[in-house]
């Protein structure tokens, strides 16, 4: 199953709509869709406008592949499952968010084992095809390591100037 996000803010239809063309050309019906209330036609397909956090992660325990905007939180969960993602940015420059932050994360994401990027509708995909091949990584806590833990600490009591 190939679950796609685009997070609880806005919707992402530049995300969705290649999906779902790429999943009706191979006539593929195994994809959920957290759409955030677009404007694609999404017959045929288990699709929602939100899910609530135990439903998202239900799904993304669920899913062999991810695909989805560069939110951290579905990054970081993806992660910790040891699930690929594949993520493409929003841009500013097309009103999908408010500023580039999605592609600086992108840039310090890419290359990354189990994170994929796609800059484009064209490498979304080309990714897709290569789905069935894609691995994640291997997994991550959830929990901040002791020494991330004491830094913080130390940082936080060290006497202000």
């Amino acid at each position: 199953m190939i679950f796609v996000t685009v997070g609880s803010q806005l919707p992402f239809d530049r995300l969705v709509r290649p999906v779902v063309d790429w999943a009706r050309s191979r006539g593929r019906n195994d994809l959920v869709f957290q759409h955030g209330g677009g404007d694609v036609d999404l017959s045929g397909f288990q699709a929602h406008a939100f899910v609530g956090p135990e439903d998202a992660d239900r799904l993304l325990a669920a899913a062999d592949v991810v695909v989805a905007h560069v939110g951290m939180g579905t990054v970081l969960t993806c992660l910790e499952f040891g699930k690929p993602i594949i993520v493409m940015p929003r841009q500013a420059a097309l009103h999908e968010t408010r500023n580039d932050h999605q592609s600086d994360s992108a840039r310090e994401l890419e290359g990354r084992a189990g994170i994929f990027v796609a800059w484009n509708e064209q490498e979304l995909v080309a990714l897709l095809e290569r789905a069935a091949e894609l691995r994640g990584g291997s997994a991550i806590s959830s929990e901040a390591s002791p020494e991330l833990i004491a830094t913080l600490n130390a940082y936080i009591r060290a006497p202000k100037a």
